[in-house]
């Protein structure tokens, strides 16, 4: 199983960073270890002091495929969840200076905590799903897929041209705007419309 995470995919995330509006997905991986399940606390690590939270619509790839077109990509998953894209950001742009890979901001242990799936069918238009993060009861990033760059057919065209997708991996598809740190005795609740699918602590 491979997590595959897709970064700059909604534009107002884009220019609260700072970042280039991308022309294709930015594509980057994290290591099986990086998964978080069954709402488990996360554990601040001790090498960065701003972590970051990215709540994001999650893809559980169903059959292998390489080359997909988009007009096929429906076929590879049937379902959608939600999970976070925890995020070492003072790590990542100290990386992002020296021009060196940031892996080790997006890919440490416990960085992709993932919450319960729903069925595709459960959805009338796959292009208007609503899902949100609260922290301590309080909203902090809200997105509608209708806000994507690159939709989920793209999204798995793309990616599908470098990594074969495998049964069990997943795609982490972007986040909205409002990211920001969290802190120890944080409570964390992702929705998908009016469902809460990931509930969790920072310790």
């Amino acid at each position: 199983m491979k997590i595959i995470a897709i970064g700059r995919n909604y534009a107002e995330h884009i220019e609260e960073l700072k970042n280039e509006k991308p022309s294709n997905p930015v594509v980057f991986l994290k290591p099986d270890t990086a998964l978080l399940k069954n709402n488990a606390p996360f554990y601040l690590p001790d090498f960065s002091n701003e972590i970051h939270h990215e709540v994001e619509l999650v893809l559980k790839i169903n059959r292998e495929g390489k080359f997909i077109k988009r007009e096929f990509a429906h076929r590879y998953f049937e379902e959608i969840g939600i999970g976070i894209d925890f995020t070492a950001r003072d790590i990542q742009k100290d990386c992002k200076e020296k021009g060196l890979p940031w892996e080790i901001a997006k890919g440490f242990n416990g960085s992709a905590p993932v919450g319960d799936f729903l069925p595709v069918g459960e959805f009338k238009d796959l292009t208007d799903i609503n899902f949100h993060l609260d922290i301590n009861g309080q909203s902090k990033q809200q997105g509608n897929t209708s806000m994507m760059l690159f939709d989920f057919g793209v999204i798995l065209e793309y990616v599908s041209k470098f990594f074969t997708l495998k049964k069990g991996d997943l795609i982490y598809t972007g986040t909205p705007a409002g990211v920001g740190k969290v802190n120890a005795g944080d409570h964390l609740e992702a929705y998908i419309e009016d469902q809460k699918l990931l509930d969790f602590e920072i310790k």
